[in-house]
């Protein structure tokens, strides 16, 4: 009986399998695959082994969008989680209307990467927007935004942060309802509240979701492509040019296959490697 049950089980785990190798495994190992050859659409493939990944080491724009990526991952995912406990204690202690205020809260992650995109152009543009408009009525200095060399991967981080900051806040909220109320209670006793109650009790207790949190945004902002294609294409010049834009440029504006994979597989493991790392911090922090 107990041999059958084995069986059956068996019989069942084989569609997820399936699925895994077809949609994950395969995948990869052709990208990496690719990533060996010497390969431009329209060519034919030249096996030539880690080429591509000795192309990468002295390749600038390589090296630009290892910078681009690693200073928008820690600049956004610092701010997102920052903002994101402060906004889901807010919400936490939201009594009025609380279904209507935590809705609109989603509303931002709810749309789509093109509207995203659209609607920061319209806003940002440096003639007609209107954020240059309220800069001038405030008396502070205006700013090309999106066009600037300087400034436009900070913009990209802050358009982010305004669409992705209530998706942190929500787990966050998750969590903070999910905490045993009896700590606090004995934490009133011996006179541990407001800031103190904060510091050392909540804040290590939401140590796991916020590290569940991290590993969701460093997943997405490791990978950004969308909101940057539209509103930049990785301009002006390369100064938004990410691994992924550039990986992008390479694969379908320079037909460079091989290339572009193995810039995808470089990322791939940077992404893997980030999630490895909060995925630990996460073991050691859970209550």
């Amino acid at each position: 009986m107990k041999a059958q049950q084995a069986a059956s089980l068996h019989g069942l785990m084989w569609p997820a399998v399936l699925f895994v190798v077809l949609m994950v495994i395969f995948p990869f190992g052709y990208a990496f695959w690719l990533s060996l050859q010497d390969y431009k659409i329209g060519q034919t493939f030249a096996f030539i082994g880690l080429g591509n990944y000795k192309a990468l080491l002295v390749d600038e724009q390589f090296w630009n969008g290892v910078k681009l990526s690693a200073t928008l991952y820690v600049v956004a995912l610092s701010v997102q989680l920052v903002l994101g406990v402060a906004l889901g204690m807010l919400l936490h202690r939201v009594q009025v209307m609380r279904g209507l205020v935590r809705t609109l809260m989603i509303s931002p992650f709810m749309l789509p990467p093109v509207v995203i995109g659209m609607m920061s152009m319209v806003i940002l543009d440096p003639g007609m927007g209107v954020a240059n408009y309220l800069l001038k009525a405030a008396h502070l200095p205006t700013s090309l935004f999106l066009a600037s060399t300087d400034y436009v991967i900070y913009t990209v981080v802050l358009i982010d942060t305004w669409q992705w900051t209530p998706f942190v806040a929500l787990i966050v909220l998750g969590g903070l309802q999910s905490l045993p109320r009896n700590i606090y209670e004995a934490a009133s006793i011996d006179g541990a509240t407001g800031w103190r109650e904060f510091v050392f009790i909540t804040l290590p207790l939401l140590g796991p979701t916020i590290l569940t949190a991290a590993v969701l945004r460093s997943v997405d902002l490791l990978r950004f492509f969308d909101v940057i294609y539209i509103t930049t294409q990785g301009g002006p010049g390369y100064a938004s040019s990410t691994l992924n834009i550039y990986a992008y440029r390479k694969a379908f504006e320079f037909s460079d296959i091989g290339y572009a994979a193995a810039l995808m597989i470089t990322l791939s493991t940077i992404v893997l490697g980030a999630v490895l790392v909060f995925s630990q911090l996460r073991k050691k922090v859970m209550w």
